[in-house]
């Protein structure tokens, strides 16, 4: 039985919870947050809810610690600090600052002994995995990555940061004309705006200067600048009952080519189409759980990646079993 903690109890963290129950051989020993415990609900019957400050006192009786990041600075710190304590997977997904929190992580497991899994999830993780196997396959051709259509939670956030904002979510929608022209092997150069739509619901605040919010969320560098923007202002209500979900996914497509001459085209396209963009990536991180654990009871130290995890340390079957039924 793995025995499994979370540290960090948003969305991510219920997703986490919900899919150790899911895997039978995975126990969910604690749930650590920096927040009031009493401010946690988890559904699992007789797991404790404690304060940071109570870790130290569980390395014995946590097989894996799962990080699960409340914002983008939480992971950077986090996950080198408690490497040295425990085996770890966190969900790191800022990916052009991996190389350095791939370093930081490395140096901090390899020293305690301990396995740290980074970057898990479906992009980074699931995509990147779909990439590396798709480049190793056709040499000669051209990757695509499209997202959504979904919610962005880190733009969606930065919608509600505007001055007169409520509440608000911000949908990422891929472009067809661009995904078609990928998929008819065009092999066209695409800029970020003739990739993806963002599609915004805003809900002001009483009083708020409505032109004023359009145009500060449309000319918002690293968000919305680079985009064809759309903001439709609507009300808390038609927010709670038309928005509530967190559904998300996306597409990896590489077109290549094959022949002496060139003159055979392919086209390999994985997608995902998720209703909880949270709870999917839960799923994986637990697969990964499961991994993390058996290298270290084998003695691979260090830190890892999807890329450096052979796939059948993620299945709860054994060698056998995968080679009856899934090869």
């Amino acid at each position: 039985m793995i025995k499994v903690g979370i540290l960090g109890y948003g969305n991510l963290g219920k997703g986490i919870e919900c899919a150790i129950t899911q895997n039978p051989d995975m126990e969910l020993k604690a749930v650590f947050t920096r927040r009031n415990p009493e401010s946690v609900a988890i559904r699992t019957e007789g797991v404790p809810v404690l304060g940071t400050e109570k870790l130290s006192e569980m390395t014995e009786e946590i097989d894996v610690l799962v990080l699960c990041g409340g914002s983008a600075t939480d992971l950077p710190q986090q996950t080198p600090e408690y490497a040295k304590y425990f085996n770890v997977v966190d969900s790191f997904d800022t990916h052009a600052k991996i190389p350095e929190h791939f370093a930081a992580v490395d140096k901090a497991a390899k020293e305690s002994g301990k396995t740290a899994v980074i970057s898990v999830g479906w992009d980074p993780g699931m995509f990147s995995l779909n990439r590396l196997y798709a480049n190793a396959i056709l040499p000669e051709g051209r990757d695509y990555t499209f997202w959504g259509k979904g919610v962005s939670q880190g733009h969606s956030d930065a919608i509600r940061r505007v001055e007169g904002v409520k509440n608000g979510k911000q949908y990422t929608i891929p472009v067809e004309a661009a995904l078609e022209a990928v998929r008819n092997g065009e092999n066209p150069d695409l800029t970020t705006r003739q990739k993806h739509l963002r599609e915004c619901f805003v809900v002001p605040k009483e009083g708020a200067d409505l032109a004023k919010i359009e145009a500060e969320i449309k000319g918002m560098p690293n968000y919305f600048a680079d985009y064809d923007t759309t903001v439709h202002f609507i009300t808390e209500e038609e927010l709670e009952r038309d928005h509530s979900g967190i559904p998300h996914g996306g597409f990896v497509l590489r077109s290549g080519v094959t022949g002496m001459s060139k003159e055979n085209k392919h086209l390999i396209e994985y997608r995902l189409k998720l209703d909880s963009n949270p709870e999917f990536t839960a799923s994986v991180i637990a697969a990964y759980v499961r991994a993390a654990c058996r290298m270290n009871k084998e003695g691979m130290t260090g830190c890892k990646t999807v890329f450096d995890i052979p796939p059948a340390y993620l299945c709860a079957q054994s060698g056998e079993e995968l080679r009856k039924y899934f090869l």
